[in-house]
């Protein structure tokens, strides 16, 4: 199994466990890699020199032991200036871009992800109830997750599906949804922005189907894509959580590596290509 995740939440932001739990827990299981990725977004600020403090204290505490990355995961709608000054983040050593809330003008976040409730209304006082108009423009924006947060890598793309198993608001292979998400893709892989295979929706059972989903999967493979599979973890316990799913779904569509994140001898964080035929 791959033992090594970089999206993983804690309790500087909305996840269960506190950084060290994580670690220990992560080091106990054997895992080589752990990326933590709090999120600095619209909704959610963390306390992001406290947090710096704390990930740099557990990697000088596993160095050689156990590889620890300082990451964030940003929003598309990210604000460096309004968030965390003008400087942004300096010190992340990694950044998952991410489209969690739509750019309509609401007092409040507007969020693909909060709950089917406020989907519903996002839609109805948005996109006069058209759920394809709002997945169109999903993708526009996730168009554009790299340009606003320099992103390392793509996270959970086609998160707009987020309720669909529940809600039924879009058929997933009607070309009104396909076509905005395959050009958004096909854009970013030509700017060679690798994406995760996310399954933090598979590992809390809240959708069938790993993001992206296996014909979108199979089109980034088709368009010369890049891989990195993460758990999108907000507990320990499913740190690889859905992991062998993923693999055996990455060789389905054609994958024959994927990538992790670690730091080379000077320090600096690479990728480092995985076959997954070894996992």
């Amino acid at each position: 199994m791959l033992k090594a995740n970089f999206h993983t939440h804690t309790t500087f932001c909305d996840g269960s466990d506190s950084p060290e739990a994580v670690a220990k827990y992560a080091f106990t299981g054997g895992m080589s890699h752990l990326g933590f990725s709090g999120h600095m977004d619209a909704d959610i600020h963390m306390d992001w020199p406290s947090y710096v403090k704390e990930i740099r204290r557990l990697k000088d505490l596993y160095v050689g032991r156990m590889d620890i990355l300082l990451g964030v995961e940003l929003d598309t709608l990210y604000d460096p200036g309004s968030i965390c000054g003008e400087d942004g983040l300096p010190e992340a050593e990694y950044i998952i871009g991410s489209t969690h809330f739509l750019d309509v003008p609401s007092a409040v976040p507007m969020s693909v992800d909060s709950s089917p409730e406020q989907m519903e209304a996002l839609c109805r006082e948005f996109f006069e109830e058209d759920y394809y108009r709002l997945s169109k423009a999903y993708y526009d924006l996730e168009s554009q997750v790299y340009a606003r947060t320099g992103c390392t890598f793509v996270g959970h793309f086609d998160l707009v599906t987020r309720f669909n198993d529940s809600m039924h608001f879009l058929d997933e292979e009607d070309p009104r949804y396909m076509h905005p998400a395959l050009e958004a893709m096909e854009y970013l892989v030509s700017l060679g922005i690798p994406f995760e295979i996310n399954c933090g929706a598979v590992n809390r059972g809240r959708k069938k189907e790993l993001y992206p989903r296996t014909s979108l999967l199979s089109a980034l493979h088709s368009f010369g894509g890049e891989i990195l599979i993460s758990s999108d973890a907000h507990q320990k316990e499913l740190l690889c959580g859905a992991f062998d799913e993923a693999v055996q779904n990455a060789a389905a569509c054609g994958f024959t590596h994927a990538n992790i994140l670690e730091h080379d001898p000077s320090g600096k964080v690479v990728f480092r290509q995985i076959p997954l035929d070894t996992l």
